[in-house]
């Protein structure tokens, strides 16, 4: 085996390509270079370069290849076309069972020769999300200007050029030349191998590896945040970021002008973050600290005293326009804000904000009456849903987005809109992502699950459901996040009933249309896709589910997780093989003259093992149904478990498929009876093993 190193200098790239351009040159790669089987795989990616290195066979072996032509009965004209298009003569055929047959031996290729071969044409068609065209007369494109190439095979020059008849491509084919920083080391280097040119660029002031830069990034800001006796706020997408700006990452630290210090943190932050990429930091009471962190790209002779007094300047300008938004916003009250939402298009057949305002303003007080809220609360609910979207006015959240709610909160809590409603309107957005936290407060609650609950029917009523990966709505978000609520709150709610309700606050054409019968069911996935990613027994839930949506989450997974727990024991796996067993018999003598409905004759029973299982189901039966109905699925499911030995007994000592009718008839009504019983807890066909 030989290494491969393949190198591809440019311009500055664009952070967020960088780590899929790396993965997609590796898999590319990979596959033109199939043939020389390619192992141990390596792709790097940075600021000025993607690349990877890989070990791979020496050559391509001498093969024989056999291609069948025409049979021999053909028309010449058939036969001639096929020599044409392997460039074969006739004495080169041969005939095998009525066929003529052209076998030709391919000779050895050498890896060198493959390589040169082809990677031009990959380069030519690279997937980047965007490219760009530079100079003049090449129509060859790249993410930005693309500079060197280096090609090396085992520290040796791999010759190419991706120079085509019509276009010279900017004149670029492979050498060993790499460069250093821009600033710190500029200047052409050459090449010998992946390990040297690792070790040439970190002394050149370059770190290669992406997970090396990663860890200095987080080691800087970790330390600089330690020497001044402060906490970072964790950002791992800035880290990840900032990785791929930085070629030699230094981390600084700079402070806050004071004057800026009684702006709410998350517009600091924010600030921070999205025009200058500097990370947040907080003091040891939580509090935000008056000093920021951020990366530079080089090491400075004075510390970098003079980058942090121009970043400081340059972050004092930004605060200062946050400044007149913060002012500017408080001068009108929330409340008045409101009336300007019927101008913001929601969507064009669910009409304004305004509008889906109003819907979420009657389904926050349904929400807060099914939670069990008193009249109070239920008014703060629709107070808070009514001021919940007026932020979407401001200067604050225009310019930034991801304040939406934030500063509504911050706002209503200006106006003296008083603690509850000010916390459900910040709040109503949450959980924002996977790992964000959920409302737990009651009034905050209630308003979010009525924002999602709107949502979610006004768009199943048009229609316009997720795809695929397509989400453009974020429904599925919509969804994890109800669940998610429902769940940490522990809240005994019809869910079913209340997309009902919220179906009927939608405008009359699209009250009954749509995709919202298949609303319940969306929700339902989504659940197993949360147990799933949790390491739950899905497969259980599916067997709950097989019934239909329990429109009380609560209950539901409670009856799951009693469920899986009965399964989880080997009384009720076994129950699980011999219902499933008795499942089995009954579908296929359905095929023969079912269904067997009807309940079993007792008097039919001539063995002990059928009447004592007839006797247990009928038991059974009665106790898991009243079980149920009381929530008591622990004490369901030992009813259930405890059918495991009499339904062991009948399998091993009757013959279901007995010669005399009746008695066959009645034996087969006795399994249905036992599919009848299991099925009330659920579908144990659904759960694997």
């Amino acid at each position: 085996m030989a290494e491969f190193l393949l190198v591809l200098d440019c311009e500055e790239i664009p952070a967020r390509m960088q780590e899929s351009a790396g993965q997609d040159l590796a898999r590319l790669v990979s596959e033109a270079l199939s043939p020389l089987s390619p192992s141990d795989i390596t792709p790097f990616w940075g600021a000025r370069r993607i690349g990877v290195v890989m070990q791979i066979a020496e050559h391509i072996a001498e093969t024989t290849q056999s291609e069948r032509g025409p049979r021999e009965t053909a028309p010449e004209q058939a036969l001639a076309g096929f020599l044409r298009k392997h460039g074969a003569e006739r004495d080169a055929l041969v005939l095998e069972n009525g066929f003529w047959v052209l076998n030709r031996t391919l000779p050895a290729i050498s890896a060198a020769q493959q390589i040169a071969a082809t990677l031009p044409a990959l380069f030519w068609r690279f997937p980047w999300p965007k490219s760009m065209r530079w100079g003049r007369g090449s129509l060859f494109t790249w993410v930005r200007p693309l500079r060197r190439i280096v090609c090396l095979l085992d520290g040796t020059l791999v010759p190419f050029t991706l120079a085509t008849e019509s276009d010279d491509a900017h004149g670029l084919s492979a050498d060993a030349q790499s460069e250093g920083h821009r600033f710190m080391a500029p200047g052409a280097f050459t090449v010998s191998s992946y390990a040297q040119l690792t070790s040439e660029l970190l002394a050149r002031k370059v770190v290669l590896d992406p997970e090396k830069r990663l860890s200095i990034i987080r080691d800087g800001l970790k330390t600089q945040a330690d020497k001044a006796g402060l906490t970072l706020v964790e950002d791992e997408k800035l880290v990840e970021e900032v990785s791929g700006l930085a070629e030699w990452p230094v981390a600084l630290l700079g402070r806050i002008d004071d004057a800026y210090m009684d702006l709410p943190p998350e517009v600091m932050q924010v600030s921070m973050r999205i025009n200058q990429r500097y990370f947040a930091l907080r003091n040891a009471d939580g509090t935000a600290a008056p000093h920021f962190a951020f990366i530079a790209n080089m090491d400075f002779a004075d510390g970098g005293a003079l980058t942090i007094a121009g970043n400081e300047r340059v972050l004092r300008a930004r605060f200062a326009d946050a400044r007149h938004f913060w002012d500017l916003d408080r001068r009108t009250k929330l409340a008045e804000r409101v009336a300007a939402l019927d101008g913001v298009t929601f969507h064009a057949r669910l009409g304004s904000q305004g509008a889906r305002v109003r819907r979420v303003v009657a389904l926050a007080g349904i929400v807060a009456q099914a939670m069990g809220l008193d009249a109070q609360a239920q008014a703060q609910a629709q107070r808070a849903a009514l001021l919940a979207k007026a932020d979407l006015t401001t200067g604050m959240v225009g310019e930034f987005p991801e304040l939406q709610g934030v500063m509504g909160g911050y706002y209503a809590r200006h106006d003296h809109e008083g603690d509850a409603v000010s916390d459900a309107v910040a709040e109503h957005y949450m959980p924002r992502g996977l790992n964000d936290a959920t409302p737990r407060a009651p009034v905050s609650v209630a308003v979010a699950l009525a924002d999602r609950l709107d949502l979610l029917t006004a768009f199943f009523a048009m229609g316009e459901t997720p795809s695929g990966s397509g989400d453009p709505y974020a429904l599925r978000r919509a969804a994890l996040g109800i669940i998610r609520i429902i769940r940490d709150n522990g809240l005994r709610l019809d869910l079913t009933a209340l997309i009902a309700q919220a179906a009927q606050n939608l405008p009359e054409e699209l009250r009954d249309g749509g995709e919202l019968e298949s609303l319940p069911g969306f929700l339902a996935e989504r659940l197993r896709v949360q147990l799933r990613s949790e390491g739950e027994r899905y497969d259980v839930l599916a067997a709950v589910l097989a019934g239909g949506l329990d429109g009380d989450l609560v209950r539901l997974l409670a009856r799951t997780a009693a469920l899986a727990e009965m399964v989880g024991t080997d009384d009720g796996r076994n129950l699980l093989a011999a219902g499933k067993r008795a499942a089995n018999i009954l579908r296929i003598e359905n095929r023969k003259d079912g269904p067997h409905q009807g309940a079993p004759d007792s008097a039919l029973y001539v063995q002990d093992e059928e009447r004592a299982l007839g006797e247990a189901l009928a038991s059974a039966q009665s106790a898991i149904h009243a079980a149920l109905g009381q929530e008591r699925f622990a004490e369901a499911m030992i009813e259930a478990a405890s059918l495991r030995p009499v339904l062991d007994r009948f399998f091993e000592v009757v013959t279901v498929n007995d010669p005399e009718p009746a008695r066959r008839l009645n034996r087969l009504r006795l399994l249905a009876r036992i599919g009848e019983t299991l099925t009330e807890i659920a579908d144990f066909s659904q759960i694997e093993g």
